[in-house]
């Protein structure tokens, strides 16, 4: 078993959950980051300042797969949710032990 964990845009979260449950996984957890990466943010102006906005928000997905899955459903994320630029789709693999 392995724990995928993904980082993408908020945008891409619909597609990725219809894509995760064409592939037959039903349970993903989600949650809302914030990030501050290479990816500069945008100015604002309040009141007549300009303010830097430099952290993005970003959604979190979580899912445990099989071995056998793991490579379909990175491809599957990369494919919906990527966009070619490498901070909207980055993901992680780590190895999972156990669950209780």
């Amino acid at each position: 078993m392995k724990l995928i964990e993904a980082i993408i845009r908020p945008n891409n979260l619909d597609e990725v959950k219809v894509a995760m449950q064409k592939l037959g996984i039903e349970e993903l957890m989600e949650s809302e980051i914030i990030s501050h990466g290479s990816k500069k943010g945008e100015t604002i102006s309040y009141r007549g300042a300009e303010f830097a906005i430099d952290f993005m928000k970003k959604i979190k997905v979580e899912i445990v797969a099989a071995d056998d899955l793991v490579a379909k459903v990175v491809k599957t994320i990369r494919d919906v949710a990527g966009t070619g630029r490498k901070e909207d789709c980055r993901i992680f693999i780590l190895s999972f032990i156990e669950a209780y």
